[in-house]
């Protein structure tokens, strides 16, 4: 007789591909902290710290004395530049703002000028003097 099928495994096609990750990811996390956690690695790091500090120090003394001098020729230093830079941008934005609002007072003039000129040539159809546009002045006398 036949097994239910409830009763079968059901197959995993990449339960080979988990476990072999799986133990790649012990292997290599267990190298990687007893090379942490050794002393050699500990005496590498102090020697790259104490070449780093080292050289940091002499860098950052340079370019103090380098802004000094730029300050004391009166040279603009770079929080100066970079406030430029962003004045010029939001004054750059101000000026498309304004020509996209010009455009649109254009575009609302054109608009009103051809009502305008509809109506003169509506009123001369019907009889009216066709270049005037507005109510019919009042005799005075």
């Amino acid at each position: 007789m036949s097994q239910p099928e409830s009763d079968m495994p059901e197959f995993d096609p990449l339960a080979f591909w988990k476990q072999f990750q799986s133990a790649g990811m012990n292997v290599w996390t267990k190298a990687m902290n007893d090379a942490v956690a050794s002393e050699d690695f500990a005496k590498s790091m102090g020697h790259y710290l104490e070449a780093y500090l080292a050289a940091a120090l002499p860098q950052q003394q340079l370019m103090k004395q380098v802004d000094q001098y730029l300050q004391n020729m009166n040279f603009p230093s770079r929080p100066d530049l970079l406030s430029v830079a962003e004045r010029l941008t939001h004054l750059e934005m101000r000026v498309d703002d304004l020509d996209a609002k010009l455009d649109e007072v254009l575009d609302r003039l054109q608009a009103i000028q051809g009502n305008l000129l509809g109506q003169r040539v509506e009123g001369g159809r019907h009889g009216l003097d066709s270049d005037r546009v507005g109510p019919e002045p009042h005799d005075a006398g």
